[in-house]
């Protein structure tokens, strides 16, 4: 992906960034998913990590558009972010769901019992599968050498829109996209017509 080519408006990036590419190499391994499914966080939305301005924790929010910010969920599992506004504006896209392409043995070495279409259904899977932590925060997804983001020119018709998923502030704002139909869309039927 080129830089001049990312959208900066986190609406607008969150939108755009499904059907693209995500791609994890691990030594001489590389795997490779479709995003299917996104949330944006937004300057101002009381569900941002930056709503209360910038801490140590949420820093790579506010790097310019194309940055990582992973954090520790409930302290359970990692959530891969992208940043989406001019440097210096704490704003988001999360990543929560994309379909397995390429490199489904790396994908299932932590999750074998899974079928292929559940491997990165939900933002805690998807990093699960892709092994990113805490040590991918910060690093440009536009230039990265171990994960990076990618297109292959499928471009995605049929984009379905509902509140947020797993928030308790902000959650009636229509902020979530996702590819409609596709079966690695993670969330309940209701939210995914």
């Amino acid at each position: 992906m080129r830089r001049r080519e990312f959208p900066s408006d986190t609406v607008t990036l969150a939108r755009y960034l499904l059907g693209k590419l995500i791609v994890r190499r691990i030594g001489r391994s590389t795997a490779l998913a479709r995003i299917v499914e996104t949330e944006s966080y937004v300057q101002g939305d009381a569900a941002c990590h930056a709503f209360r301005g910038p801490t140590q924790r949420n820093r790579s929010l506010y790097l310019r558009p194309g940055h990582a910010y992973v954090y520790l969920c409930y302290g359970s599992c990692w959530l891969l972010n992208v940043s989406s506004e001019a440097a210096g504006t704490g704003s988001g896209v999360l990543l929560r769901a994309a379909e397995p392409l390429r490199g489904l043995s790396l994908m299932q070495a932590r999750r074998e019992h899974l079928r292929p279409r559940d491997l990165c259904k939900g933002p805690g899977r998807l990093t699960q599968a892709l092994r990113v932590d805490r040590r991918f925060d910060g690093i440009d997804l536009l230039s990265g050498r171990e994960l990076w983001l990618a297109q292959d020119g499928v471009v995605v018709d049929d984009i379905g829109v509902s509140t947020r998923i797993g928030i308790n502030r902000a959650v009636e704002l229509p902020l979530r996209f996702y590819v409609r139909g596709n079966p690695c869309v993670s969330g309940p039927r209701r939210l995914n017509r």
